[in-house]
């Protein structure tokens, strides 16, 4: 029986996952493209897919509910002062006014990098990149998210030490915050509150859970970016340089690949001044308590040691003369006025 020819490995296809394509493209994130694609309303070269497993390149033409996809810009990212009162989704069931009903006339199709609640206000991050936006949003990123928070009450500094250490509502856990109590306002008091998880209403919720009722919530900061002198409904754009530097990217969009630590030399150099000739020598011995102190003691002694005399060896006019220090000793001075 002959044998089989050895099958050869499966190469990687060319190109990128379909949704990712269209997430980095700014139509939706990946996950809602995956969504779309399933609905049959995503085609590849004139064809319907219904599954996201598959790749494209730049030579494909991909169209959504018939309009054709371009090719992804750079990832950028915009800083946005939300209102109050505005919904943060592309479109509202209930008719209301969302932020992007309000963005400028001139700004490309974006994403809101996570979402704050129709009475909130404050900083909200936008971008066009899908993969940008989870990236922010991923759990694992661990930014600090910090709020100013007007409560109606006059709590003291012990009774948010729940908060501090982490409670639980409704079965759900929620991670120690970092609250600060920043003065009494009448019959409110304003706090700086700072998380890092953003469930759905954690604040409202953690606040109503220690007897507080949250009458004002500004978000200030999303990690690096802060809101500083912006104003109700401002957009600013992030420089890409600034960008690129906060989030680790490359000029194209893509994560800095990280650099590995440099390998350590197995033989590391000799200090100076020391031996390696016969390493058995240059081995370190375990020494008893004061052994050490008596080795460095007879060690300065030897090396401040005079050398030892054989016979005269004074210079040759002082020889035949009695050394200093040996003659008979002078007399006692003899007393009167001293001469001169």
């Amino acid at each position: 029986m002959a044998p089989k020819d050895k099958q050869s490995p499966s190469e990687t296809p060319e190109g990128e996952r379909i949704a990712k394509v269209l997430s980095r493209a700014g139509i939706a994130s990946r996950r809602e493209a995956e969504r779309l694609i399933e609905l049959g309303e995503v085609k590849v070269n004139g064809k319907t897919i219904t599954s996201p497993a598959l790749n494209v390149t730049a030579k494909d033409k991909i169209t959504v509910r018939g309009e054709p996809v371009g090719q992804p810009e750079p990832p950028r990212l915009w800083l946005y002062y939300k209102p109050e009162g505005l919904v943060t989704s592309a479109s509202d069931e209930k008719g209301r006014d969302t932020v992007f009903d309000h963005l400028p006339e001139d700004m490309p199709r974006v994403m809101s990098v996570g979402r704050l609640d129709l009475n909130s206000e404050g900083l909200l991050l936008l971008t066009n990149d899908g993969e940008l936006k989870r990236r922010l949003e991923l759990p694992s990123t661990g930014w600090l998210r910090k709020y100013r928070v007007r409560v109606k009450g006059n709590p003291t500094d012990p009774d948010l030490d729940p908060l501090r250490k982490g409670v639980t509502i409704e079965g759900e856990r929620f991670q120690p915050m970092d609250v600060k109590l920043d003065r009494h306002q009448g019959a409110n008091a304003w706090l700086t509150v700072g998380i890092r998880e953003g469930k759905n209403r954690e604040i409202r919720r953690a606040m109503a859970h220690v007897g507080l009722t949250v009458n004002r919530l500004i978000r200030t900061s999303y990690g690096p970016f802060r809101l500083n002198e912006m104003k109700p409904g401002e957009v600013e754009e992030v420089k890409p340089r600034i960008l690129r530097d906060q989030l680790g990217l490359t000029e194209e969009g893509e994560p800095r690949p990280k650099r590995s630590a440099p390998k350590a030399d197995p033989k590391p150099a000799p200090k100076a001044g020391r031996s390696t000739d016969d390493p058995a020598k240059s081995a370190r011995k375990t020494l008893k308590p004061g052994e050490g102190l008596k080795t460095l003691s007879e060690t300065w002694k030897k090396a401040t040691r005079p050398p030892a005399r054989s016979g005269d060896d004074r210079p040759p006019a002082d020889r035949g003369k009695p050394a200093r220090g040996t003659g008979p000793r002078p007399g006692p001075r003899p007393k009167g006025p001293r001469q001169g």
